[in-house]
């Protein structure tokens, strides 16, 4: 039989990731998202208290571990710093990066700079968010990307990314809000948009824009948004209340929460953002959906989904793309065969 079940620690606010006992079993070890960086902590088994061992600003993430828990196989990475693999200590001392995987780096190629941000949303709630801007030191007003991350537990990092940069070299301003309801912060944040997804978190990405805005380093004439699954999800809820974006890519979207219960797997989305079921509450559950304020949409829209996934369904797509094309507005729909949620085959 197993035994009673206690809990250990509440200490910590964030996502825990890989861990693994002490030889002692005084203490486990694990790896820990606290905003955007991850580091080593270790919890005391004992008295509950959590120790942040490593201050990395990046994401430092052990992988491995010694049998004596001495040591640590991680990987690193910051806004521009590709990923690597380190060995070091597990007492917070300097470790030794073993492969130098991308040389050219920094060296042949340009990269964007990214700084973190801050502003306040609507109701005074406090977010943060990754500006990201062409390292070229030109003070101007510049196309802009809004993205939407994932999840909703979803949570934009100081990690690395490629296609992020590739985005910068072309010239645009780009800001990657964590909304709430976004991983490695507080329960408060992270319960944030519960019974109200498209309400608290749109006015977070909102305020975010007009941040950036009166920074004068976006041109409000020239400002794209896209997202995927619920980046997709929140885009295309963003694009039926505003008409300041001039494009929109939405990839995996659900459109429609009533028709999606069933085919899809979305549980999570369903019962905590929105609440009860289609026959129980089917004022919210059509209210939330942006099929029901498609009418409203001015901005030429780009729609990309997998024909395989079953997280949201491809027809969720299909069902924007048809209202839209109903209504003769600007929209292009991109089904690709085979594709699950995330795809796999070769671009």
């Amino acid at each position: 039989e197993r035994g009673d079940k206690r809990l250990v620690s509440g200490a910590f606010d964030g996502n825990i990731g890989t861990f693994v006992w002490t030889p002692d079993a005084s203490g486990i070890l694990f790896s820990g998202l606290q905003g955007t960086n991850n580091n080593l902590f270790r919890l005391d088994v004992g008295s509950g208290e959590v120790v942040k061992v490593t201050s990395a600003l990046g994401s430092l993430s052990p992988s491995s571990f010694t049998r004596d828990r001495t040591k640590m196989a991680y990987v690193f990475q910051d806004f521009d710093t590709p990923s690597d693999v380190w060995t070091g200590p597990t007492d917070g001392a300097d470790g030794m990066r073993l492969t130098d995987a991308n040389p050219w780096i920094g060296e042949e190629i340009a990269l964007g700079k990214a700084e973190l941000i801050q502003w306040s949303s609507e109701d005074g709630t406090v977010i943060e968010g990754i500006l990201m801007l062409p390292d070229d030191n030109r003070d101007e007003e510049r196309p802009f990307l809004l993205h939407i991350h994932g999840g909703p537990a979803g949570v934009f990092r100081n990690a690395f990314s490629t296609q992020n940069h590739v985005w910068a070299g072309l010239g645009y301003a780009q800001l990657f809000p964590n909304v709430r309801g976004s991983s490695g912060y507080d329960d408060e944040l992270l319960s944030g948009n519960a019974r109200d997804i498209g309400g608290g978190d749109y006015e977070d990405l909102m305020t975010g824009v007009d941040e950036v805005v009166a920074r004068g380093i976006v041109d409000p004439d020239r400002m794209g948004v896209r997202g995927w699954s619920y980046g997709g999800i929140l885009g295309g809820w963003t694009i039926t209340q505003t008409d300041r974006f001039k494009g929109a890519s939405l990839g995996a979207m659900v459109s429609d929460w009533t028709s999606e219960y069933g085919p899809g797997f979305n549980h999570d989305v369903r019962l905590w953002y929105i609440g009860d079921t289609p026959w129980e509450n089917p004022d919210e559950w059509r209210e939330k959906s942006s099929l029901t304020h498609v009418a409203n949409v001015t901005t030429p829209t780009l729609l990309l989904h997998g024909m395989n996934d079953r997280t949201d369904t491809e027809q969720q797509s299909m069902m924007f793309f048809q209202a839209l094309k109903d209504q003769g507005k600007v929209a292009r729909y991109i089904r690709f065969p085979r594709e699950p949620h995330g795809f796999r085959e070769p671009r």
